[in-house]
């Protein structure tokens, strides 16, 4: 699926959601307005109401409703985290040893590292037994991705598999920032509703006065409950309608990540033969379903539905598929107490040799596969292969470090020490004045093994270590920040490993600790930021050549993509790119997602010039692609150095 093209079908969703929320509230205005007519004749008031007492009545509703989703979704502030809590999710501890939760960590993992995304906050709804799941959030830094106990204690790996893929499409397509949206918008205009039935649960409390005198007090609660419900059947619609479309999508896009139609197939079978289906019993089910992989509810509404039929969504990803099939799995699963493989050791695949360079942006996600990309079928191994094999040749003491807040951080500074000897002791004095002596030591007694690691798994690794991250206090993650420029700043020459992992920390922590700050889809136009793709197209062509005339071959082969007719003149990098570097990510972030997708054409066009990638290339697009809001995207036949 088309990363880009998403990028622009959730923007028209975005319009069209604002389209029914106005109708919505123009209706309850009209129909709270008949209820102040109502009520003016009701109490006996003889005299017609003045066109004033209309205007403030049609005011007072719609800042009332304004207010209301304001304070959803300030109460959502924290992103995915806040999203989960409120459905009593419990978070899943990153060195947990039940095997169950540790399969689920790992996919969820893999599948992180393999589209270039900080490994999100993952989330467990303990008491619900149905198979469902759902991806909240602003951005993906502060993302949370919450499965229920059915789909940990009901699917195999494969199914599993299928499952997280289908919820990660939604962090990388933005999804989640209208989804948060949606359940602001969504409690302004069912709130009414909730005021009237709390009237109609005080006047029976109050029934014997009210029998005894004219009830209009229940009267007015009857019509405002009325009212309500009107508002909630809109909502319930306006929900129905964006989310239904977008899951046939991210049906779609977890076959494409997976490559394979099995798991996700087989996850959705087990929905439609199982008792408990993809049913939640929490009470405010409701506030995410339009978040969920399955329908919140028992029974299948085609008014309120949120997903298509699940048959449908089988036949579309199985064309060849038999309603006999669901009458046989529903017969071994009577058979067989936990249809799912046993996960006490969770299998993996062989680790890839340590080496291989081209083996991280081969499991990227085909969701952010630009239009000129190759098929997935065309790919010589799956996403999650390479990921696994990748989080496999990490060291397990490294890979535990990154586990945990405290240990989390002397590993990150570890990765961003220099490799170069007179640069170590000046960095760990650095280190040292910022966290302490104690920190300062556990940072040299991890170095060792950093540096004996692969170029291509650090940047996997500070995945890893990003939820551990985000639990630091702000200000030890604002000092972790400062202190990462003073190590890449110590002298003039620019390191490229300690710039693209202070980077990349930066963007993702900046934006967890302020998640409804992160950046939306930007207006500018790919003109406008002329001299920016030119810049960062030059410093991929120039890490990724072996001399000044290969890197001017692989940039202009880059404006060719970018700018076709305009014939730019090349200018060797100069040492102090940095700024200037980072100037341009920040700019070009502002783009539109259809230029966006341009630049990324253009440096894969840089990347294929020689044919050969590298190690720089690999982090250079990976800290690109996090600054630009893009997922990292495939490459398929490309030969590692």
């Amino acid at each position: 699926m088309d990363f880009f093209a998403q990028q622009a079908h959730v923007r028209r969703s975005t319009r069209f959601l604002v389209l029914l929320f106005v109708l919505a509230v123009l209706f309850i205005v009209a129909a709270t307005d008949v209820l102040v007519v109502m009520t003016w004749f009701i109490w006996g008031h003889q005299h017609h109401l003045g066109p004033s007492v209309w205007v403030i009545s049609s005011i007072v509703v719609v800042g009332f409703i304004a207010l209301c989703s304001m304070y959803r979704i300030q109460s959502l502030s924290d992103g995915g985290r806040s999203v989960a809590e409120s459905v009593g999710a419990v978070p899943v501890s990153p060195d947990t040893s039940d095997p169950q939760l540790r399969q689920l960590r790992n996919v969820i993992e893999e599948v992180a590292i393999a589209s270039g995304l900080p490994v999100p906050d993952i989330y467990l709804m303990q008491d619900e037994r149905g198979i469902n799941a759902f991806a909240a959030g602003y951005s993906p830094s502060d993302a949370a991705i919450c499965v229920t106990q059915g789909c940990i204690d009901q699917l195999n790996r494969d199914e599993l598999q299928g499952v997280i893929a289908h919820e990660f499409s939604h962090v990388l397509n933005g999804d989640m920032r209208l989804n948060i949206r949606l359940m602001g918008l969504l409690f302004g205009i069912m709130v009414l509703a909730i005021i009237g039935r709390q009237m109609m649960w005080v006047g029976g409390s109050r029934s014997g006065r009210l029998s005894g005198g004219d009830g209009r007090q229940g009267l007015i609660a009857l019509a405002l409950l009325g009212i309500g419900y009107t508002g909630f059947f809109f909502g319930r619609l306006i929900q129905a309608g964006v989310a239904r479309s977008r899951e046939s999508l991210a049906d779609a896009s977890a076959v494409q990540f997976t490559r394979q139609t099995a798991g996700i197939a087989g996850a959705l079978k087990k929905i439609a033969v199982l008792d408990d289906g993809s049913a939640l019993q929490v009470g405010n089910r409701h506030e995410v379903a339009h978040m969920l992989f399955g329908e919140a509810d028992d029974l299948y509404d085609p008014w309120y539905a949120t997903h298509p039929p699940v048959r449908e969504r089988i036949l579309i990803l199985e064309p060849g598929f038999q309603n006999e099939e669901l009458v046989q799995l529903a017969e071994s699963l009577r058979n067989v107490p936990a249809a799912r493989e046993a996960v006490s050791t969770d299998t993996r695949v062989a680790p890839m040799p340590a080496t291989s360079g081209a083996a991280l942006l081969q499991p990227a996600s085909a969701i952010g596969t630009p239009a000129a990309s190759v098929q997935p079928s065309q790919a010589a191994a799956g996403s999650f292969e390479h990921a696994a094999a990748l989080q496999q040749s990490i060291p397990a003491t490294l890979t535990s470090a990154a586990q945990q807040p405290e240990s989390a951080l002397p590993l990150v500074l570890a990765l961003a020490m220099s490799a170069h000897d007179d640069l170590q002791a000046p960095q760990r004095r650095i280190i040292a004045n910022a966290f302490g002596d104690d920190l300062q030591y556990a940072v040299t007694a991890l170095a060792g093994q950093v540096e004996a690691l692969s170029p291509v798994v650090r940047m996997p690794l500070v995945a890893l270590s990003f939820p551990a991250l985000k639990q630091l206090s702000e200000g030890r993650q604002q000092t972790l920040l400062g202190t990462l420029e003073q190590l890449v700043g110590l002298d003039s020459k620019v390191d490229l490993d300690e710039y693209c992992l202070a980077r990349l920390l930066r963007v993702q922590l900046l934006e967890a600790m302020r998640p409804r700050r992160a950046p939306v889809d930007g207006q500018k136009k790919l003109p406008a930021c002329r001299d920016s793709v030119m810049l960062v197209c030059g410093v991929v062509a120039a890490y990724g050549s072996a001399d000044d005339a290969a890197a001017r071959r692989a940039w202009l082969l880059a404006m060719d993509q970018a700018f076709p007719g305009v014939a730019p003149t090349w200018q060797t990098l100069s040492l102090d790119w940095q700024q200037p570097f980072e100037r341009a990510l920040d700019d070009l972030d502002g783009l539109m997602p259809a230029a966006k997708e341009i630049v990324i054409l253009s440096l894969l066009s840089a990347i294929r010039a020689d044919g050969v990638i590298n190690a720089a290339e690999i982090e250079l697009l990976r800290v690109i692609c996090a600054s630009l809001h893009c997922p990292l995207p495939p490459q398929f036949g490309i030969q590692d150095n």
